[in-house]
Formats: C-alpha cells, sequence, structure tokens
C-alpha cells in the first residue's frame, strides 16, 4: 500500500512539472522575437575623398603628425615638467592651438595620397589642379577665411621648379617623361600646412628624387631650437650634393638650387620672414621654440639657379602694403574682392574666376605697380634641365619637433 502512494505521489509531481515546462514554452512561443538593431555602418572616406574631415573627429582632436626629439643642448625639453605645462597651455589657447594645423595637415595627407594614386601622364593640368582643389575644400569644410586652400596648387614640371598652375585657357598635358613637382596648400584659421613631393614616370630621374628627398629629410632632421639657419642650409647642401644623375650618358651632379629656401609661416602669411637657404651661408638667425617652418628642398641637373620666366598665375596681397589712393574703380573693387576672399593668403587667377570675377586683369596689373599685390611668376632653370622638390612642415613645439604633415606615402 505504501509503494503504491509513493508512486503515485512521484507521478503527479512529475506532471506537475512537465505540465509548467510546456506552459512556459508556449508562452515564449508566443512573445515577438525582437529585432536585432542594424549595425551602424562605419563611416569611410571616398575615392576621391570628399567627406569633411569633422564628421571623422567630431571631438576636434586631429592625428598627431610624426614626433621627433630634440638632440645635443635640447633633449632636456621632452621630459620637462615646465615645457610640457606649457606646451598644454599653448594647446588649448585658441589663438596658438595645434589643432588647427593638424587638421590641415590631415586633410593635406589625404589630399595627396589620392593625388599620388590617380595622377597619369595624359591628364590636363587643369584637371589634376581641380581634382587636388576640390577635394581639399571638401575635407577642410571651406569657410571663407576661416578653412580652405592654403595657396594656389603648385604643378610645375621639368626644368620650372615653382610658382606654375594653370590659368583658364591652359590646355596643357602631362607627358610620360615630365618630372612634376606637386606643392599642396591647406589652411584652417590661417594655420597653413605646406608639403609638396615629386612624380615622375621615368626612372632616369629616380637619383634626382632621391637625392632632393633626403636632402629634405637632413633639413628636417637636423632642424630645431636655437639651430642657425645658415649651417642647416649647409647640411642640406652636402647631402644633395652627394648624388648624380645619368642621363644619356652623360653624368649631372644634383645641384641644390642656390636662390629658393624653405621658410618660416605665419598665420595666414606663407613667407614669415625667416628663410633656409639650401646653400652653407653666413646666416647667424635661430630657429626657435614655437617657430613653424616649411623645410622645402629644390634640387636640378641644370645651374641650380631658378630665373623667373613664364605667364603669371599666382599672387597675393603685400601684408605690410603702404595705403595707396587707387585711380581705377576696377581696381578699388577688385581689392576688395581680394580682401574679403583671401586676405593676405596667396591665389591664382581661377581662384579670382571662381568668386565671380572677369576681366580684372587691367585692375589686377594695377594693384601689382602699386605695390598692394605681389605677382610670383614661375621660377625655372635652364632649358632642357629636370629640377624635383618635396617638403614637409614642421612645429617646433617647447618639448618636441612635430613632423606635422608626415605620412605613410612619404
Amino acid at each position: 500500500m505504501m509503494t503504491h502512494i509513493l508512486k503515485s505521489t512521484i507521478t503527479k509531481t512529475g506532471m506537475t512539472v512537465l505540465l509548467g515546462k510546456l506552459r512556459e514554452q508556449a508562452s515564449e512561443g508566443k512573445k515577438k522575437k525582437k529585432k536585432k538593431k542594424p549595425k551602424k555602418k562605419k563611416l569611410e572616406q571616398g575615392d576621391p575623398p570628399r567627406t569633411g574631415l569633422s564628421k571623422f573627429y567630431p571631438d576636434g582632436i586631429y592625428p598627431v603628425g610624426e614626433i621627433q626629439h630634440y638632440k645635443d643642448d635640447n633633449t632636456w625639453r621632452t621630459t620637462s615638467e615646465e615645457k610640457r605645462y606649457q606646451e598644454k597651455i599653448e594647446n588649448e589657447d585658441p589663438e596658438t592651438t595645434y589643432q588647427s594645423i593638424r587638421k590641415a595637415a590631415e586633410v593635406h595627407r589625404l589630399v595627396r595620397q589620392h593625388a599620388r594614386k590617380h595622377i597619369r601622364p595624359g591628364m590636363t593640368m587643369t584637371e589634376i589642379a581641380n581634382n587636388i582643389e576640390d577635394g581639399t575644400r571638401a575635407l577642410v569644410e571651406e569657410s571663407g577665411l576661416e578653412a580652405g586652400v592654403g595657396f594656389p596648387t603648385g604643378l610645375s614640371r621639368n626644368n620650372c621648379a615653382a610658382h606654375y598652375t594653370p590659368n583658364t585657357g591652359d590646355t596643357s598635358v602631362l607627358q610620360a617623361g615630365d618630372v612634376l613637382k606637386v606643392d599642396i596648400g591647406v589652411h584652417v584659421k590661417g594655420r597653413i600646412a605646406d608639403s609638396a613631393f615629386t612624380l615622375t614616370w621615368d626612372h632616369t630621374y629616380d637619383n634626382l628624387i632621391e637625392a632632393v628627398k633626403a636632402a629634405t629629410d637632413t633639413g628636417i632632421r637636423e632642424a630645431g631650437i636655437d639651430v642657425r639657419l645658415g649651417e642647416l642650409g649647409g647640411l642640406i647642401q652636402e647631402t644633395m650634393e652627394s648624388y648624380e644623375v645619368e642621363i644619356g650618358g652623360t653624368v649631372y651632379p644634383v645641384k641644390p638650387i642656390e636662390n629658393l629656401s624653405g621658410h618660416s609661416i605665419n598665420p595666414y602669411r606663407i613667407h614669415g620672414g625667416k628663410s633656409v637657404l639650401l646653400v652653407k651661408n653666413d646666416d647667424q638667425t635661430k630657429m626657435e621654440e614655437g617657430d613653424y617652418f616649411a623645410i622645402e628642398t629644390f634640387g636640378s641637373t641644370g645651374r641650380g639657379r631658378i630665373v623667373e620666366s613664364g605667364e603669371v598665375s599666382h599672387y597675393a596681397r603685400v601684408y605690410d602694403a603702404p595705403h595707396v589712393p587707387l585711380r581705377l574703380t576696377s581696381a578699388k573693387s577688385l581689392l576688395k574682392s581680394i580682401n574679403k576672399n583671401f586676405g593676405t593668403l596667396p591665389w591664382c587667377r581661377r581662384y579670382l574666376e571662381r568668386t565671380g570675377e572677369s576681366k580684372y586683369l587691367l585692375a589686377l596689373n594695377h594693384l601689382v605697380t602699386q605695390g598692394i599685390v605681389q605677382d610670383y611668376p614661375p621660377l625655372c632653370d635652364q632649358r632642357g634641365s629636370m629640377t624635383a622638390q618635396f617638403e614637409h612642415t614642421i612645429l617646433l613645439r617647447p618639448t618636441v619637433k612635430e613632423v606635422v604633415t608626415r605620412g605613410d606615402d612619404f
């Protein structure tokens, strides 16, 4: 009798548990399955790059450039608590913030990386310039004098070393045998990132390019607080002159172009007053803490000296031009447009036309003759020679040297 009751109890208990489980399963079946939230697509830059940089860096903090430590008597700066604090304060100051410089530099990297991959013989110079400048304007999120192109895109070829960009109507086409210098400027709040590289599709000129790149690297490596500009020029010269190029069975030494130079950069002013010549000289001026320099070098298979030659495309309002009464109404109007759109930043004729200016040449020439606007003709070595250029922008911070425009491409 006891055995029968026990079996009955177990059976009832088991049935109760089983029924409970079945009810739970039935209840779960009735519940709606939760829809999985779609994953947010990772924002990616297009090809060509045209998405504003702030979308990738919403906190306003942009990538730091390559860091190089100071040498010799300035090694102490890296660990100095006083200099670290000074740097922190400077970085937070909206007038001197590094973030404007770094944003401009990151735009430069993206634009030039695309340019290096896509520039090919057969393209017109205007097509190349427009592609670079459209990318710059989109990425930097162009806004009047707050952000935009830092200066006209340099596309100088062969014996022409600098200051050529196509004017409207220029139908020049890039050739397979050309040596092309690509000089790009980007600015944010007047802080200009200035960097250049050279492209060639003829291996004959590989040593020329290597010489100039190595000379630029030397200039960057040896630059620093208290370095004398004349001595730095000598180190650049020594590096460049250690190379030679064989062209058609003749060996040519690579010569630094003695009357071109790197330069300091001030807000809204591409040439800030200090120059780094590419040959040894007696300039005792020192680099100083806080200086912002474009270290650029030019090498040539020719004389190693440039002259002005060709149609002008580059212009800039003279920074400290005297007040001159203008007799031409058209010149007054043009100057007003220049002040509004470019301030003291360099520009070219194509940029004037983007602002709606037309039939402006008479007024422009009048501003030049009055000393209010400076024209910058193309700078060329002798015909038949080849020139190359490389350039990066460096910031002499209180603690370290930052090569702001350095990237994986060069």
